[in-house]
């Protein structure tokens, strides 16, 4: 299969595990596993020989578990049939490697070494090119879906200002997508990222609801 013709290569990132910091242009296919001919070698015994897959198709870019022992995971959640891949989601080999999807290399990440040179303006920090998120110094892991991202940044990137719910929803999912989102799902996603926030820091409410209006960032030093 001949690789699509994409005006820069997607990129994959590994993010902790053996692989940390290391980088993977996907032009084609890569093979994640054991085995030494694997495109990504994971050497642990809890990753199969040929563990996971993905592969560029004429739809976008899709993760598929090759039958392993101990799970391919997206966004915290088990791959059980092929799935598609949007810009910053995760994608976990068993419970050794963390790997980021980013759409192109114009996206890449900081080195992740210099996140110890990062000034926190605020109890929450986030740094856009690595999609990391720190809430009282303590990175959140695991990191956060691309959507509870998408909708944490645009709330950090325009703190004091009150974003209406419509509009976050065409930030969280593109236009196309947008038009089918419910305030449920909306609901759904503010209370699971309020979660995961909640997990760090219980004692204090960083995404406040203006009923009537939206959604504003409440971050204080």
């Amino acid at each position: 299969m001949a690789p699509l013709d994409f005006p820069e290569f997607p990129v994959l990132i590994g993010q902790t595990g053996p692989n940390n910091g290391q980088k993977w242009n996907l032009k084609d296919t890569l093979l994640i596993g054991r085995d030494p001919e694997c495109d990504v070698v994971i050497p642990d015994r809890q990753v199969s020989r040929y563990h996971a897959r993905i592969t560029i198709t004429k739809e976008g870019v899709q993760v598929e578990d090759l039958g392993s022992k101990n799970g391919t995971f997206l966004n915290g959640r088990i791959v059980q049939e092929p799935a598609f891949l949007l810009d910053g989601d995760l994608v976990q080999i068993a419970l050794i490697q963390k790997i980021v999807f980013l759409n192109s290399d114009a996206t890449l990440p900081m080195d992740l070494e210099s996140s110890a040179n990062i000034t926190f303006k605020g109890r929450l920090y986030i740094d856009p090119k690595s999609r990391r998120v720190w809430i009282l110094d303590q990175e959140v892991i695991p990191h956060l879906s691309a959507p509870q991202f998408r909708l944490l940044d645009a709330l950090y990137q325009q703190q004091g200002r009150v974003i209406p719910r419509q509009e976050i929803i065409h930030i969280v999912w593109e236009d196309e997508e947008a038009e089918g989102i419910t305030d449920q799902a909306l609901d759904a996603l503010i209370r699971r990222l309020r979660e995961r926030i909640a997990s760090i820091d219980p004692d204090h409410n960083y995404i406040a609801t203006i009923r009537g209006h939206g959604l504003r960032l409440d971050n204080p030093k």
